[in-house]
């Protein structure tokens, strides 16, 4: 019988870093498309390396995008019609977490799978599901708090104000939202929402289903695991990085408990004299 495998040895990692909104990028996006790849999406290459995964129907459409015109390493919508403009947008920059975006395509794969219905259903505050704010609970309910930094914004920010996510009121271009950071919603991390270390975009028709998964993955109290060599994978300098300790021997198993019972009792050791600092005693002399 062999030793239970320690869950340690899987991590990868040997730092967990903490909040994880200052984390960062782990650089690859394999976890990230796993979702959508489960469903048999397509997978295709351009020549610069970029990558694009279809739904069958063509009507969700993935970018992982390293040699993008911009910063926006992930870029994902969808089409009520796959020749006409996106229904939604959501971009997350080469920065963001990439179990941030996991999330965001788990909730999708999932979506997908109920149909249209689910992964076109757009915000709507009379509706129980579909109400915008369904995507903040998560964050209230684990202490951030909410502000109003401007006229037609509303704001929430994590306790140690380097995190917010901000929704903007009112009429908005529809193209901007797909194109720039001039979104609906919009999550960020650092110092200035104006200079973020990594930020999230997500047009106004995006289904709250997505962005709730995202944000309570956001607000999760967990730490995640980053290699410390690695630097551009969490926020240096402001990330509270704790080591993960190596796995420790393994316990014994009830065979190896039986077979030390078998063996059979060591024999006692030799005598040994003490050393003492004393004189020793004094040899008798000669009879005489």
């Amino acid at each position: 019988m062999s030793p239970e495998p320690d869950p340690r040895s899987d991590i990868d990692g040997d730092v967990y870093v903490s909040p994880r909104h200052l984390a960062g990028s782990i650089g690859i996006g394999d976890p990230a498309l796993a979702p959508l790849l489960a469903l048999g999406w397509d997978l295709e290459h351009d020549d610069l390396g970029n990558v694009y995964v279809n739904s069958p129907d063509r009507k969700v459409r993935l970018g992982f995008l390293p040699e993008g015109e911009d910063d926006g390493l992930w870029r994902i919508n969808a089409y009520k019609d796959p020749f006409g403009p996106p229904t939604w947008g959501a971009c997350f920059n080469d920065s963001c977490p990439t179990e941030f975006v996991r999330a965001f395509t788990t909730a999708l794969a999932e979506a997908y799978e109920n149909g249209p219905d689910a992964y076109l259903a757009a915000p709507d505050p009379e509706s129980v599901d579909r109400d915008p704010f369904l995507a903040v609970v998560p964050l209230m309910q684990r202490g951030w708090q909410i502000e109003h930094p401007r006229w037609g914004v509303f704001a929430i920010h994590s306790a140690d104000g380097l995190a917010g996510l901000e929704f903007t009121t009112g009429r908005l271009d529809a193209e901007a939202e797909l194109t720039t950071r001039d979104a609906r919603w919009s999550l960020w991390a650092g110092t200035s929402i104006d200079r973020p270390v990594w930020y999230a975009t997500a047009s106004t028709d995006t289904p709250i289903a997505l962005l709730k998964a995202v944000t309570e993955c956001l607000s999760d109290p967990a730490p995640l695991p980053r290699w410390r060599q690695d630097t551009h994978s969490y926020i240096e300098g402001m990330a509270q990085l704790t080591p993960i300790l190596p796995p420790g021997p393994p316990a014994p198993t009830p065979l190896d408990v039986q077979r030390a019972a078998r063996r059979p009792a060591a024999p006692p050791a030799a005598s040994v004299p003490r050393w003492s600092t004393t004189s020793p005693p004094a040899l008798p002399g000669p009879r005489r």
